[in-house]
């Protein structure tokens, strides 16, 4: 049934099924790590009258498929069965135990899988369901480390050729290195009228901080991302004290509403940055978008990661004006695993809004199985 009689009635949740998946394949990297591993962690909701609902996290590795998220979901998931699917609030509520907290990537996708079920009820797509602000967004491009100065102005000319306008870049995250390519790059495209980001992954000191966040400012990049750890709140503050580049943070660190709250109370940052998946879902997740709202801030979803990740953060932009950007991990092959549609810009560098009901993610279930290394199913 759909439409919003569909929405009305009542679904109670019947089967949940979690799987572990290691896919193979080509593999990048950033920080001067290892080649990163990444598990997909997958969970698939079903209600009585047999909606579905799909929703995924993902860890990253140098060693090997992690599968510290797909254990949590296998735990917390039959405390679901036979409630109330719509519910999304008191279901999520009943995830948090309260006790420790639960491995990021844990909550998000099962909450993620009763908002694509709802949304596939109402026969709305989820940005929609969320409020509708828009159905494109501009999307910049997020570049994998690459070999030297030069590998990235080659880059840098064939995302041009792909219609991208803007474009954050991830290296090797030692400071006079970075700066030296970010030059060439300003040097070489400075007035070709791109928006440019650099990501320091966290890995910056104090100095360095504020030396490197000086002359991306002089150079005009529109933001400088997670050059300290996201903890550090005092280093934010004094570094935005000393400088007038937005700074944004990392994402994946801050996982709660009240962890942001604190941050933004004391002046941490100029904008928000979350992925949907890591910190809770869609519920959670959209009281920080109105959160950063509030403190008249942007906020970025993130989207480095597979498509299965990527489609609820495009939800999350689309259907609030605080965002500004939808991330596209490039190159794309990489992360296009599992599913049929996956999400690329158009000819202008837009992203637009999937078609279909919910998330609008056609998975390729032949492709999940053939790499599932993991899995539980639970029954009402």
């Amino acid at each position: 049934m759909t439409g919003l009689t569909g929405l009305f009635r009542v679904a109670k949740i019947s089967r949940i099924e979690v799987l572990a998946v290691g896919p193979d394949v080509p593999r990048t990297t950033w920080a001067s790590m290892e080649p990163q591993i990444m598990s997909l962690n997958l969970v698939r909701v079903t209600d009585a009258d047999g909606a579905e609902g799909i929703g995924a996290s993902e860890n990253y590795s140098g060693n090997g498929f992690d599968l510290s998220s797909f254990e949590g979901m296998r735990t917390v998931a039959p405390l679901l069965l036979g409630k109330e699917a719509l519910d999304r609030e008191a279901r999520w509520r009943e995830m948090q135990n309260l006790v420790q907290p639960l491995p990021p990537g844990t909550i998000g996708p099962i909450d993620v899988a009763l908002w694509d079920l709802a949304g596939k009820r109402a026969g709305l797509p989820l940005y929609r369901l969320l409020g509708g602000y828009r159905d494109s967004i501009p999307s910049y491009a997020s570049t994998p480390q690459l070999d030297d100065d030069g590998a990235y102005l080659k880059h840098v000319e064939d995302l041009m050729s792909l219609g991208y306008r803007a474009i954050k870049f991830h290296a090797w995250n030692v400071p006079e290195r970075d700066l030296s390519m970010l030059r060439a790059v300003h040097r070489e495209f400075g007035s070709a009228g791109l928006e440019l980001m650099h990501d320091a992954e966290n890995r910056y000191g104090r100095h360095d901080g504020v030396r490197v966040a000086r002359e991306l400012e002089s150079m005009g990049f529109r933001w400088f991302e997670a050059p300290y750890i996201d903890y550090d709140i005092q280093g934010y503050v004094e570094l935005r004290r000393r400088v007038a580049i937005p700074i944004v943070p990392h994402g994946l660190w801050l996982w709660n509403l009240y962890q942001f709250r604190s941050a933004l109370e004391l002046g941490a940052w100029d904008a928000l940055r979350f992925d949907v998946t890591e910190m809770g879902g869609i519920t959670q997740a959209r009281k920080v978008m109105a959160l950063a709202e509030a403190f008249g801030l942007t906020c970025e979803p993130q989207s480095w990661g597979y498509s299965m990740i990527q489609f609820p953060n495009l939800h999350m932009g689309l259907a609030f004006s605080s965002a500004s950007f939808f991330e596209s991990p490039v190159p794309y092959e990489p992360y296009e695993f599992g599913v049929a549609n996956p999400i690329r810009p158009d000819a202008l560098g837009r992203v637009w809004a999937p078609e279909g009901s919910g998330l609008g993610m056609e998975v390729d279930w032949d492709q999940i199985r053939s790499a599932t290394i993991a899995s539980a199913a639970f029954d009402a």
